[in-house]
């Protein structure tokens, strides 16, 4: 688990991060949500340490981040795995030698070891016969998976991961949130995921936090996201017509659902 809490950051005198706490699950995905320019990246940045916080506390598994000892930041930062949001491949470096490139960095394994670790990884993500290719070869989709592949290399209990579908096709994107939420599972990873893809919130946000202007407006399971009375969430969830019209059928749906159970109950009343 990560816990931030009461995190600030300003720059250049203005305000990004205002006072955000919150809690990010272990085997859960965790989305921070929010239009551009809302502090989702600075955030972010913060958490994995890119950023130093004017205020506030970040704690991996109990242990303090920010202001803990160089040795302790670096065994927690040898655990973190990021995916970023154009994927970051090395384009003079084949798949195999991008996905070995943390091994040789992070880990005191031999040249065995990490063709191993590589070739479990690729085949995890399913793209073990992409070794030998380079990124140019590669499909959007592919330098994802890639990405991901990278990131879980050398073991990783936090995964972070920037606008993963930033760039994707609908059906490539299912793909990838699929791989992420199976991957996060499987191995009991903290994942937090930034995104401004409702589809994606919707349908594998365990847990989702919607920041505007730098603060935290909402937290909380994405069934429950939809019913909400955050103005500004629901400016931004029902901002396109697909989405609106979808919650005019919810709405619909719900008015029938009641006026059956009322129609029931007076049927019960009669019988009486």
């Amino acid at each position: 688990m990560i816990e931030i809490h009461n995190i600030h950051k300003t720059f250049n005198g203005n305000k990004v991060l205002d006072g955000i706490s919150g809690n990010f699950e272990s085997g859960k995905m965790n989305m921070l949500l929010g239009a551009s320019g809302t502090g989702k990246s600075v955030l972010l940045k913060c958490i994995v340490g890119l950023v130093k916080p004017d205020i506030g506390s970040i704690t991996y598994d109990g242990r303090i981040f920010a202001n803990n000892k160089l040795d302790i930041k670096q065994e927690i930062r040898r655990k973190i795995g990021m995916l970023f949001q154009g994927s970051a491949l090395f384009d003079s470096m084949t798949v195999n030698e991008n996905v070995e490139f943390p091994l040789k960095m992070l880990t005191d394994m031999d040249r065995q070891e990490r063709q191993e670790r590589v070739e479990f990884c690729l085949k995890r993500v399913g793209l073990e016969k992409a070794g030998n290719k380079m990124p140019s070869e590669l499909s959007g989709g592919m330098k994802k998976r890639v990405g991901i592949a990278r990131a879980i290399a050398p073991h990783c209990t936090y995964l972070f991961c920037d606008e993963p579908n930033s760039g994707l096709d609908p059906l490539t994107a299912i793909t990838i949130d699929e791989l992420i939420k199976e991957i996060t599972e499987e191995y009991n990873i903290t994942t937090i995921v930034v995104t401004h893809d409702m589809n994606s919130v919707l349908e594998y946000g365990d847990n989702v936090m919607f920041l505007y202007k730098g603060k935290k407006l909402w937290e909380g399971h994405s069934s429950t996201i939809m019913d909400t009375h955050v103005k500004e969430l629901n400016d931004f969830i029902f901002s396109n017509r697909l989405m609106r019209d979808a919650k005019k059928v919810e709405e619909i749906a719900e008015e029938e659902r009641q006026e059956e159970g009322q129609r029931q109950e007076d049927d019960k009343n009669r019988n009486r």
